[in-house]
């Protein structure tokens, strides 16, 4: 059966993305997430999506610029407290999928954090667009299951090339690639980004891993 998880906990309108309430009201309804990770300045791992504070808290500080108490004390302020990934860890239920996207390169040293502490976690995959980022975490550990983020305007050569890449366990692609059937005979698993209509929802539901929001 196809794994479907919800894109940064957006159930619904009413959640705000990337918060432990909108995490749990996923897991409340039998679904995975699909989260992504930054470290702060103070080397603590969160969930939040963009590098910069600006878009969201109308402050021009970037994550890796601030401490982890600084950065939640902003978020609370305005009601939507950036949650260290730990604790979404220990709300996880490990037969619900999550999908951990680095969004950064992250350095050796926070890529062992978060090898430590994903360790007890059973169905996971942690995610990426840099290829740097799989490369170290297989190093450290061969049977991670390992995911590469691709471009929308990536061509199917490309494709076949990384899919046979010994470190990419999955592929993360734009949902446009749903249509293009020869991405079937790549005998890896694929996931689609980020279906918000529920006609193509139901469309795929059946055959295809789907990331999706407020449906």
């Amino acid at each position: 059966m196809p794994t479907h998880l919800i894109h940064r906990g957006l159930a619904n309108g009413n959640l705000k993305e990337n918060t432990i309430p909108a995490f749990k009201h996923c897991f409340k309804k039998n679904y995975g997430i699909e989260t992504d990770v930054h470290c702060t300045k103070d080397d603590k791992i969160v969930c939040f999506h963009d590098f910069n504070l600006q878009n969201k808290f109308k402050i021009n500080k970037r994550i890796k610029d601030i401490n982890y108490e600084e950065l939640k004390k902003i978020s609370i302020k305005f009601n939507s407290e950036i949650p260290l990934l730990d604790k979404l860890l220990k709300i996880s239920r490990t037969k619900l999928h999550l999908m951990i996207e680095l969004k950064p390169i992250f350095s050796k040293k926070n890529l062992i954090s978060l090898f430590n502490k994903t360790k007890g976690i059973k169905n996971y995959s942690l995610t990426s667009f840099h290829e740097q980022n799989l490369i170290n975490l297989f190093k450290l550990n061969k049977k991670l299951s390992l995911g590469l983020i691709i471009s929308s305007h990536t061509k199917m050569k490309t494709f076949k090339i990384k899919s046979k890449k010994k470190f990419i366990k999955l592929l993360v692609l734009e949902k446009k690639f749903l249509t293009y059937d020869k991405l079937d005979a790549l005998n890896i698993p694929i996931y689609y980004y980020t279906v918000k209509c529920k006609n193509i929802f139901n469309k795929y539901k059946n055959s295809k891993n789907l990331i999706f929001e407020n449906l």
